[in-house]
């Protein structure tokens, strides 16, 4: 039997649902709107009426900032509607009371469903209904949910059709590619579609979709950069300054011997330690097999003993996701970041945020079609990114907030993560043996692309259990005395 219960913030602790009626009232222009309700629906099964009793004031809800009620009570003219997460999408919020309740229980863990429901208080049209909900719902991650209440929350998944092979794909012209990738809704450009069919006319044989679908992901902005990787054919400065530094770069390319290669953002990016390394300046910088975060080397004393230490840091960037799906694009964003750094066995201390986007406060009518507006991408990014540093209880020292015309649509993100020193007792740098790697996708008879051979990666080796003890407890000697910066600069030789 599913169990039904609403939370909704008291008078005073609705935060959520003043800013959203602020931001429908300014932004979107939505002026018959007199009131706005945010309630939080959780759907239980699994569980017994008293263990639902005490999960409904101890997880569901706080009893001294929220109100719990079993019906909804709407106003009689009002309208309603709900919202809830794509099948496949996690919903943290019922995954995190799932476990709660079972760490009560100390028995099985019982299935939730969560959802949001919305109730709007005033004279409100259809057109504005649907531009309510247009605002609200972000398609990529979310619908609109069902108000009837359910009999079981157990999900039934139909059985699959056969992987569809794109028989007209081989024949078609340079107008029927664009239609292809505009109905079937690719992010890949007139030249990667036609370099697919290229490919495939040389195998002989139509590709799937998912073979399409799954190259279309492999080439996005986000997997292949193609925004830094994007070569400037011609460049206009306005800036004299911006001019400046950019006849800096050309020059150091040039005495890199790098003119042959493309000028792009990223070796704008890159090209600083590239000709550091080359002047002899970066002589403490750790390279191995397979670089991530940036680390170097350094001396730290600890105890009055000076040690040789790594210290790393890294740069994530999240443009394409966070364009798409804000709070998630920018949470992991968050995750990317000290991925690198704690593979390396380190310690991530803090960071620093710098995004950038148009200007947030342009009336919603004048979005991009099929964009989110600004507004909605820095606001819920913000929150991605808050969310996840505070689940992993680390620091953002500095925030930076850039905005420009343009930069529409897209809402860009950089982090950077410091981490105190690695004792290079705890790290030992081996050659591991070089393997083949293949990605199989689905198709009749054969794969759709060859993978190439991957790079050999670096291994880490604890060297012994007294060595990995040392480490930890050296870590935590560092990270309590010391900030990441001292660390690195004042205890440095």
């Amino acid at each position: 039997m599913v169990k039904r219960v609403y939370v909704e913030k008291k008078p005073g602790f609705d935060v959520e649902a003043q800013q959203l009626l602020a931001e429908l009232r300014d932004i979107l222009g939505v002026g018959g709107l007199r009131g706005l309700r945010v309630v939080k629906r959780y759907d239980a099964e699994g569980m017994s009426d008293e263990l639902f009793d005490v999960a409904v004031a101890s997880v569901f809800s706080e009893p001294a900032v929220d109100e719990v009620s079993y019906a909804l009570d709407a106003e009689p003219n009002g309208r309603v509607f709900a919202v809830e997460y794509l099948p496949g999408q996690f919903d943290q919020r019922a995954e995190s009371a799932s476990e709660c309740i079972q760490l009560i229980s100390q028995g099985e863990r019982p299935t939730v469903r969560s959802a949001t429901v919305y109730l709007l208080d005033g004279n409100l049209t259809d057109e504005q209904m649907f531009a309510i909900k247009d605002y609200v719902i972000n398609p990529v991650e979310a619908r609109e949910a069902d108000l009837n209440e359910v009999q079981t929350l157990a999900q039934a998944y139909p059985e699959p059709d056969d992987v569809e092979v794109l028989d007209d794909f081989l024949g078609l012209d340079e107008a029927g590619l664009a239609a292809f990738i505009a109905e079937r809704g690719l992010a890949m450009d007139a030249a990667d579609i036609a370099f697919c069919q290229e490919y495939f006319r040389s195998e002989g044989r139509p590709p799937t979709i998912t073979e399409i679908k799954m190259i279309d992901t492999y080439w996005s902005d986000h997997c292949r950069h193609t925004t830094f990787g994007t070569v400037l054919d011609d460049v206009e400065i306005a800036d004299s300054a911006v001019e400046r530094a950019f006849a800096k770069y050309l020059d150091m390319r040039h005495e890199l011997g790098r003119d042959d290669k493309p000028v792009c953002l990223m070796d704008m990016g890159t090209i600083g330690a590239k000709w550091l390394k080359a002047q002899g300046v970066l002589t403490g910088l750790d390279e191995s097999e397979e670089i991530n975060a940036c680390t170097v080397k350094v001396k730290v004393d600890v105890d009055g003993e000076e040690q040789d230490w790594l210290y790393l840091f890294k740069n994530e960037t999240h443009n394409h996701p966070t364009e798409i799906e804000p709070f998630g694009g920018a949470a992991t964003c968050v995750g990317g970041a000290i991925r690198d750094p704690l593979s390396g066995r380190s310690y991530v201390y803090q960071a620093m945020r710098v995004t950038g986007a148009a200007d947030p406060t342009v009336p919603v009518s004048e979005t991009i079609p099929g964009k989110l507006p600004q507004r909605k991408l820095v606001t819920t990014a913000a929150e991605g990114y808050s969310s996840y540093g505070n689940q992993i209880g680390l620091a953002t020292g500095q925030v930076n907030e850039l905005y420009h015309p343009d930069m529409r649509p897209s809402a860009w993100r950089s982090v950077r993560w410091w981490v105190p020193p690695l004792p290079t007792t705890c790290a030992e740098r081996r050659q591991p043996r070089e393997t083949w790697s293949c990605c199989w996708v689905a198709a009749r008879d054969v794969t759709a692309l060859g993978a190439p051979r991957a790079r050999p990666r670096r291994t880490m080796r604890v060297r012994s259990r007294a060595a990995a003890r040392r480490c930890r407890r050296a870590t935590r000697l560092l990270s309590a005395r010391y900030s990441a910066c001292s660390a690195a600069g004042t205890r440095a030789a």
